[in-house]
């Protein structure tokens, strides 16, 4: 029925080139953003969901650098009580040499010794990195080194776990610099330059305090060994974790550009069609008004 009082059909026509107007604004937004979930408007749930995944993932990116500056100092403790245990199988090689050598040549391997002995206390007070020397310390547990190794959260609760290198495991040297594995090495004069020949009994006395050093050093290297492999392992999990979560948050909420790509064009036709339709409604009612006219 034509009535001059409602437009029926212009007002269809409207109310579906409102709703495409408003599809082709959503899709719009989408491919601008990238997010087919940008606000909690668009899904509450999905968007909760993965606000929460993303702050957890911040999380982990502060652990990852966690477990990158706890690998620093691990490494850089490793690397230097490796050279000191090759420094000490130097001393005990040269102590071999020593035993029933000449005078003289006592005299000069002590100058040797004493060498290697200031060097292996260089090693070790060099042996710091940002501020800890895991390998110089007071061998309680207030010098542990406490690594942050991952963020687990369930609900409200979250619980923090660490990489502990004890400081009793790696203790090479002591704060005072007269205790620790290699305490006694440094401390001891093996050889005096100065003093008359040492005997055979005396050699046999520090290459027993050797053998107890290597065999100690041996055992450190191990537990900084073994840190250092547990350190590589969990950056390696949290690395693909942390990918995974990314993903998850994509899943929910990333816009499928291929897909909103094809709705935008159809939209946009949908939309010129809508105002060719609102028009062709406005015109049939100004040929009823023309009526009146004439």
């Amino acid at each position: 029925m034509a009535s001059i009082m409602t437009n029926a059909a212009a007002l269809t026509a409207l109310q579906s080139l409102n709703a495409t107007n408003k599809a082709l604004e959503t899709t719009q937004g989408r491919i601008s953003t990238g997010y087919r979930v940008a606000t909690a408007s668009d899904n509450a749930a999905y968007w909760s969901i993965a606000t929460s995944m993303r702050s957890d993932n911040q999380a982990l990116s502060a652990v990852q650098d966690a477990l990158g500056l706890g690998a620093g100092k691990v490494d850089t403790a490793y690397t230097a009580i490796t050279q000191i245990k090759d420094q000490v199988d130097s001393i005990k090689a040269k102590l071999v040499t020593a035993r029933g050598a000449s005078q003289d040549n006592q005299q000069k391997i002590a100058t040797e010794i004493k060498a290697i002995q200031d060097q292996i206390k260089s090693s070790v007070t060099n042996a710091s990195y940002a501020g800890s020397n895991l390998l110089q310390n007071d061998g309680t547990a207030a010098s542990d080194l406490q690594i942050v190794a991952s963020y687990n959260r369930t609900g409200t609760t979250v619980a923090i776990d660490t990489i502990t290198v004890k400081s009793s495991d790696t203790q090479v040297l002591d704060t005072a610099g007269t205790g620790g594995i290699v305490g006694g090495l440094l401390a001891t004069t093996f050889f005096d330059p100065s003093a008359a020949a040492v005997s055979d009994t005396n050699i046999d006395t520090a290459l027993d305090a050797v053998e107890t050093a290597l065999a100690k050093l041996s055992t450190g290297a191990a537990y900084l060994g073994a840190a250092k492999s547990r350190i590589d392992t969990q950056k390696s999990f949290l690395s693909n974790l942390s990918d995974s979560i990314d993903k998850g948050v994509g899943a929910l909420v990333d816009a499928d550009m291929n897909k909103e790509s094809t709705r935008l064009q159809a939209l946009q036709v949908q939309q010129q069609l809508g105002i060719q339709a609102l028009s062709i409604a406005n015109g049939n009612s100004q040929s009823i008004l023309a009526l009146f006219k004439n």
